[in-house]
């Protein structure tokens, strides 16, 4: 919108933080557009994520202007054998109704826990940060995903968003 407002020789007194979430979130739903379409051929789409933890090199890569981040990655392609679909979390964590609640987030997720590892269980050698934690078992998604977040990561994406154009007022 910079460069818009900058075409038709107008302020842009919007180098906010809405607006990078905004953008964001505008490319959310355009790759979650495109993974529907895209499945809906026949193909196989996995977005991904860990290119943030590269923004510095693929902006040069990709030679991308001040104003634009890369966001995700995608791979595509047809599928050499068939997948299994992850169990997403239940809605009552992720809907609420008039306002938010989340006094039942410990049973839910140990129930979300228990249907997904016996969907679909986490090989041992699957565990993160063993060397930190241990091996546990069970071992459900809410494990995994605290383990993951337990670690410092991409802490030097805001500072390339700042650098890269975004004042973040």
């Amino acid at each position: 919108m910079r460069r818009v407002s900058e075409l038709r020789d107008r302020p842009f007194p919007n180098d906010t933080l809405d607006m990078f979430m905004n953008a964001a979130v505008d490319a959310g739903l355009v790759l979650q557009s495109f993974i529907t379409a895209a499945e809906a051929l026949g193909l196989g789409c996995c977005p991904i994520s860990v290119v943030r933890n590269h923004v510095e090199k693929l902006a040069d890569l990709l030679a991308l202007p001040p104003g634009v981040f890369p966001l995700a990655g995608l791979t595509v392609g047809y599928p050499s054998q068939t997948g299994w679909i992850s169990m997403r979390l239940p809605t009552a964590l992720t809907v609420h109704t008039d306002c938010y609640d989340d006094s039942k987030l410990a049973e839910e997720l140990e129930s979300y826990d228990r249907r997904r590892e016996a969907r679909h269980a986490t090989p041992r050698e699957s565990q993160r940060f063993v060397d930190r934690w241990g091996y546990t078992e069970p071992y459900g998604w809410s494990e995994d995903k605290a383990r993951q977040y337990s670690v410092p990561e991409r802490h030097n994406f805001g500072p390339f968003i700042r650098r890269h154009g975004f004042g973040l007022a």
